[in-house]
C-alpha cells in the first residue's frame, strides 16, 4: 500500500546520469521551493513506461507551470535510464532506485514482476514545499497510468 496523504515524504538520495557524470537527486532540494511530483515506474524499455514518460515530456511545462518538477522512479540504472532517455527522447528527470530502497519507502514495492523479481509498482506521489504527500496512488496493475488530471488538479490547489 502506498504511503498515505498527509504524510512526510521519505527523503531520498538517488543517483541520475547527466552529460558531466553522476548526480544526486534529493527530494528535499524541492522542499520550499516547488512541489514534486514523484512518479514511480517498473522498467526502462518497457511499452507502457515508454508511453507514460514520453506523454510527460511532451507536457512538463504544464508542471512547471503549476510550479513542480516531476522526477521519474525506477529500479533500472542511471545508466540504463540514460541510454532509454536518449533513444525515446526522454526529458523527465530520471532517479535510480537500484537498491529499491525508495520504492520501499513509499510502500510501492512489487514483490516480483513476471518472474523478473521485485520492481517498484506504477504509482504517483504529489509532495507539497513541506515535504508533506498531498496525492497518493498506485495504479490497480503496472499496465494503468496514474490520474493525471488529479494530480494537476491537486497541484493546482497548491498554488
Amino acid at each position: 500500500m502506498p504511503i498515505p496523504v498527509g504524510s512526510q515524504a521519505p527523503d531520498f538520495t538517488l543517483k541520475t546520469k547527466t552529460d558531466a557524470g553522476l548526480a544526486d537527486v534529493r527530494l528535499s532540494d524541492n522542499f520550499g521551493k516547488k512541489n514534486t511530483v514523484l512518479l514511480f515506474f517498473p522498467l526502462a524499455f518497457t511499452s507502457v513506461c515508454t508511453r507514460e514518460m514520453c506523454d510527460i515530456s511532451n507536457g512538463l511545462n504544464a508542471y512547471a507551470d503549476l510550479g513542480a518538477e516531476v522526477i521519474g522512479i525506477s529500479v533500472d540504472s542511471p545508466f540504463a535510464q540514460e541510454a532509454w532517455a536518449k533513444q525515446e527522447k526522454i526529458t523527465v528527470k530520471l532517479a535510480s532506485d537500484l537498491n529499491k530502497k525508495t520504492a520501499a519507502d513509499y510502500g510501492v514495492l512489487l514483490p516480483d514482476l513476471l518472474g523478473l523479481g521485485s520492481v517498484s509498482a506504477r504509482a504517483a506521489f504529489v509532495v507539497d514545499k513541506q515535504g508533506v504527500v498531498q496525492y497518493s496512488e498506485q495504479t490497480p496493475t503496472p499496465k494503468d497510468l496514474p490520474n493525471f488530471e488529479a494530480i494537476k488538479a491537486v497541484l493546482a490547489r497548491l498554488q
